[in-house]
């Protein structure tokens, strides 16, 4: 069982967000950063890919679920959440802090320890590294197609059917939030009041890709943020700037006014309103904390793109200065 008062969860972080100059990278390869005991998010940097997703992984005392495995190669992430795993079976000197009476993690061998990678959606920066996950002892990689992600969770109505996952004293629970991608999952934490939502809701760009599912989605994840008392909305990136309605260009790879990448369920609300007056208008639509970018026309596709070629050709001219500064120094 969680505890009676959700474990409080250290989102006061400056995260990686790319380097000011292609001439001088600055970005390890990934943020790991500890929320909770048992709670970590990783960031992919910007200086790889400017996707620079976030991957979530949480913990309990029999397995492990891995939520996305990023936009490159996943060889990295898996060395950093092998790590990760071993320090939180290093540690264990008793009981599991969720649940005192029902898991003991000390008497678990830890090689049988399990790793369930799965996926917001099939997106593919969210699952560009499972191959590295693939002959890892003990670990499940979720397949990306719907029927995979029913059978491995065990929906039997999706996606408004809510069904367990249980870590080993400390249970999550799963449900289907189609509307951005037809595979698109949610998946809270009581035990941290983390609701997560992968591509669905975050600051930035939201592509909708079937708008009356959408439409479907935001209300029961409006009615299931405020039923479950959730504390921190969470998504897989972060587009926007400080600047209210303002978002970077697609492919940016610098972003120093990045808003933090948790929100409110206030915010979650006032995103399913805005939804609500555009759903039914293809094109991009601003507002305070997101961009809809609704159906994949020319009223989308143009500006998005125009935006960021510009972005790009910014990038490869700072590419070319970087090589001739290489030159000089030969």
């Amino acid at each position: 069982m969680p505890p009676s008062q959700p474990v409080p969860l250290d989102t006061d972080v400056r995260w990686i967000h790319g380097s000011a100059s292609p001439r001088r990278l600055t970005d390890p390869p990934l943020q790991v950063h500890r929320l909770a005991p048992g709670t970590v998010l990783i960031r992919q940097s910007k200086d790889l890919t400017f996707e620079a997703p976030f991957v979530l992984l949480l913990l309990g005392g029999r397995r492990a679920l891995l939520l996305d495995t990023g936009a490159v190669d996943g060889t990295t992430l898996r060395e950093v959440v092998d790590g990760v795993l071993a320090d939180w079976l290093s540690a264990r000197t008793g009981p599991d802090a969720y649940d005192p009476d029902a898991y003991d993690l000390a008497a678990y061998d830890p090689a049988a320890y399990e790793l369930v990678v799965a996926h917001t959606h099939a997106h593919g920066d969210h699952v560009a590294g499972d191959a590295a996950f693939a002959d890892r002892p003990a670990t499940t990689v979720v397949g990306h197609d719907l029927g995979a992600v029913r059978d491995f969770f065990g929906f039997t109505d999706w996606p408004a059917q809510v069904v367990p996952f249980e870590l080993g004293g400390r249970t999550l629970e799963v449900f289907g939030i189609p509307g951005h991608h037809a595979t698109s999952i949610a998946v809270h934490d009581p035990t941290t009041g983390l609701l997560h939502t992968g591509d669905t809701v975050y600051p930035g760009r939201i592509y909708v890709e079937d708008p009356e599912a959408l439409l479907d989605t935001l209300d029961r994840l409006v009615a299931f943020a405020e039923d479950r008392g959730v504390r921190h909305v969470l998504g897989c990136h972060v587009e926007m700037t400080r600047t209210l309605g303002r978002d970077h260009p697609l492919g940016s790879r610098y972003q120093p006014d990045e808003p933090s990448p948790f929100m409110t369920v206030a915010q979650l609300r006032a995103v399913r309103e805005a939804f609500r007056t555009v759903a039914h208008r293809p094109g991009i639509h601003r507002f305070d904390d997101v961009v809809f970018c609704v159906g994949n026309g020319p009223r989308v596709q143009v500006p998005l793109l125009a935006r960021g070629l510009l972005e790009r050709a910014r990038w490869q001219l700072g590419l070319r200065s970087r090589r001739r500064s290489r030159r000089r120094t030969d």
